[in-house]
């Protein structure tokens, strides 16, 4: 066959649209969008948050989409086609300089958005997400309407879970501090109730919770752990006086268990949020010694039941004397430190 100038252009065309058959119009007629298990139609309130989300490029940081290899927030589920099924548009973004928020709703309560909206700094000290106030309160309502519908079916169970507890812990928290903290405790497993902290609270051990405290607490907590952090006015109910534990040691001289239990786990319905994911069991450890010792004035670090010591722990006593029922140590043993040598080798006194 003699080649002429029209054949070559007839071939290339003949090219082009084979081309734009195969990448083009036969993966739109072959996709299927069938709901996945867990889907359901959006309100219109989470459509008006979904289109805040996008118009104010919140997916340039967020993902939505749970990938096999993730070990994080939402990994219970990988993210299928289906859970996208009449979202317009499905942003599942690139960045993850956030959470991912595929399975979002419901890990927090609604107060907890709002303040966390209003400055991100108020709940996560060292976030490096903007903050949302200039959207003012109905606008943060429907971005956090939209949160919260993240992971649908699923979700939603969370999400009653939240409102549950929210009401529950509401209640505790109005009948006054003392009988919230006994209502708190009284939801800690007893195994955990009866545990002294095992490791020591040695001045580096001291350090590491502080500086956990600092990026994890402090903003609801406050510096001096009294629960008057900047998140507070927005929370109901609000944050721990963690002072007032002194007066609610369990037969008078533990409460490392119960700091463990509540920071590992959180506390559903309030704005305590689990740190399980977020810190490994040594940090959790130094974290409980640091509120124990700097708002209590006590620890109940090693005091047994014990067992063979961590090959890495220097040689420490523990002097603090625990206060009695109602809170007062009469000078016994408050703020004193660790005879024992720390974790740098040198003397605690």
């Amino acid at each position: 066959m003699k080649m002429t100038p029209m054949l070559l252009f007839l071939g290339g065309l003949s090219v082009f649209w084979a081309a734009v058959l195969t990448m083009v119009f036969m993966p739109v007629a072959m996709m299927r969008s069938s709901p996945s298990d867990i889907w359901r139609p959006m309100t219109a309130e989470e459509k008006e948050g979904l289109k805040l989300f996008v118009g104010n490029g919140c997916s340039y940081c967020h993902t939505q989409f749970i990938r096999n290899l993730d070990w994080g927030l939402g990994a219970e589920r990988i993210s299928q086609n289906g859970d996208y099924h009449d979202i317009e548009p499905a942003i599942m973004g690139t960045e993850r300089t956030g959470p991912d928020l595929a399975q979002e709703g419901g890990e927090h309560p609604y107060d907890w958005h709002l303040a966390h909206f209003t400055n991100p700094r108020h709940t996560s000290p060292v976030s490096v997400m903007p903050s949302w106030e200039f959207l003012g309160e109905e606008n943060i309502g429907k971005l956090t309407a939209y949160v919260q519908f993240a992971g649908m079916k699923n979700a939603d169970y969370r999400v009653a879970r939240q409102k549950y507890w929210k009401e529950v812990s509401r209640a505790a928290y109005a009948q006054g501090v003392d009988r919230n903290i006994e209502w708190l405790h009284s939801h800690v497993p007893e195994t955990w109730r009866m545990m002294p902290n095992p490791y020591a609270a040695t001045q580096a051990g001291l350090e590491r919770g502080k500086k956990m405290f600092q990026q994890f607490c402090i903003g609801c907590h406050g510096p001096i752990g009294d629960g008057t952090g900047p998140a507070a006015p927005y929370l109901n109910p609000r944050p721990l006086n963690f002072t007032v534990l002194r007066r609610h040691l369990v037969e008078e001289r533990y409460i490392g268990g119960i700091l463990y239990f509540q920071i590992m786990n959180g506390v559903t319905g309030t704005a305590m949020p689990y740190f399980k994911r977020a810190l490994e069991s040594e940090k959790i450890w130094d974290l409980a010694n640091y509120v124990a010792v700097s708002f209590m004035g006590y620890t109940d670090a090693g005091i047994g039941p014990k067992g063979i010591d961590a090959a890495y722990e220097p040689a420490w006593e523990n002097n603090f004397e625990p206060p009695d029922k109602l809170g007062f140590s009469h000078g016994k043993g408050v703020g004193r430190q660790p005879t024992g040598p720390d974790a740098s080798g040198q003397d605690g006194r």
